[in-house]
């Protein structure tokens, strides 16, 4: 079974690129890489008809290593991107990835507009509260009275929470999962990217090199083992209260709708021009 589990990944990934990766040895990220390429795998999809976008961060080198169609681009701008690849090749599987402050604080404004655009990206944000790679700076989803670098007296500001943000713009598919539950992972990657419409996936993940250590939540065996006692499945999380949900956090699917596509619509008004267009041609030729 490991044998086998290894070929997957391996098929996946850029044969020449230089491994082991850049990440810190026990970080959460290699685990989300690994549930997004056999979700993808489960899906049969061939590498061409994929497209990966990332913008700057720890997170952000996951296209690095992947073999498909790949673009690391600008801070905050991968759903701007991504945008411009779906609209220029409707046929593509875009996927963005990306970490909470790549995607929603410089990227913020372009996330909201995609998710109320309903555009068929699928979005995976791998959450670990805090900016890793650049020193250790709070983010959007750094909690309330946590430690960063910028916030060496406690966090002030009220965070976001990125699956109720996706959903209040717009997405028509939001799930959270952990790198703890690495198979559940798998199946909400492959039901978002299935999803016609903007779909989002909030990965809980640990940096215990930066969060981690600024307030002394131990290693990364002990962060992922947090994930596991706080998370609380969906279906249990429904029939608990308010009181039992407190500091706990909800997984799996968290919401689904279907609403008009953005580059299905679009193409209407294309179709429409292009009849216009031909239409008015034959009454100045008759």
């Amino acid at each position: 079974m490991v044998e086998q589990v290894s070929n997957v990944t391996h098929k996946y990934l850029r044969p020449k690129k230089t491994f082991p990766n850049v990440w810190c040895p026990g970080c959460g990220i290699g685990i989300a890489m690994g549930a997004l390429i056999r979700a993808i795998d489960s899906l049969n999809f061939n590498k061409d008809d994929v497209s990966v976008v990332s913008g700057i961060g720890c997170t952000a080198r996951i296209p690095v290593y992947l073999d498909f169609n790949t673009l690391h681009t600008t801070h905050g701008r991968a759903i701007a991107f991504a945008t411009g690849v779906k609209l220029a090749n409707p046929k593509l599987h875009v996927i963005v990835i990306s970490g909470d402050g790549d995607l929603l604080a410089i990227g913020g404004n372009h996330f909201i507009h995609a998710a109320r655009r309903n555009i068929d990206i699928t979005c995976i944000l791998v959450n670990n509260y805090i900016y890793g790679m650049t020193g250790g700076q709070y983010s959007p989803t750094t909690p309330f009275a946590k430690n960063a670098s910028t916030a060496p007296y406690g966090m002030i500001e009220q965070s976001f929470d990125p699956s109720d943000l996706a959903k209040s713009s717009g997405a028509t598919y939001v799930a959270r999962g952990t790198v703890y539950h690495a198979s559940q992972l798998s199946r909400l990657i492959s039901q978002a990217i299935s999803h016609n419409g903007f779909s989002f996936v909030e990965v809980i993940s640990n940096c215990h090199t930066q969060y981690g250590r600024l307030n002394r939540e131990g290693s990364a065996v002990k962060m992922i083992q947090w994930q596991k006692e706080y998370a609380v499945p969906a279906s249990a999380a429904a029939r608990m209260t308010r009181e039992e949900l407190e500091g706990k956090f909800v997984t799996g699917k968290l919401h689904e709708v279907f609403r008009p596509e953005y580059v299905s619509e679009y193409q209407k008004i294309i179709d429409k021009f292009n009849e216009e267009e031909e239409e008015n041609r034959q009454l100045q030729e008759s």
